[in-house]
């Protein structure tokens, strides 16, 4: 099964404006991340929120939702220091 990303300029351009690119965030939804939690946001749309590692080593967090069968990258950025730690203490613990 293939995963597919909703990208357009809108939510590309709001990645970037937090240091962050499309193939950024999505190594963090394809990779091992932590699930922070799940949230009903505005309008009724449901979010979930991850933390996790870029091949490159970055850690990042970064919100979700679905359009269909297609992920779409709400927003992503640099974690709280607690939520990386969170996020570190998630990955020793699989290792």
């Amino acid at each position: 099964m293939t995963t597919s990303f909703d990208w357009d300029r809108a939510n590309i351009n709001h990645v970037a404006e937090h240091n962050v690119t499309p193939e950024e965030a999505e190594e963090i939804i394809l990779g091992d991340p932590l699930e922070l939690g799940f949230d009903m946001s505005i309008l009724g749309e449901d979010r979930w929120s991850y933390v996790g590692e870029t091949v490159q080593g970055r850690v990042l967090q970064v919100i979700i939702t679905l359009r269909g069968e297609r992920i779409r990258v709400v927003t992503a950025f640099e974690p709280t220091k607690r939520d990386k730690l969170s996020y570190l203490e998630y990955k020793a613990e699989r290792q």
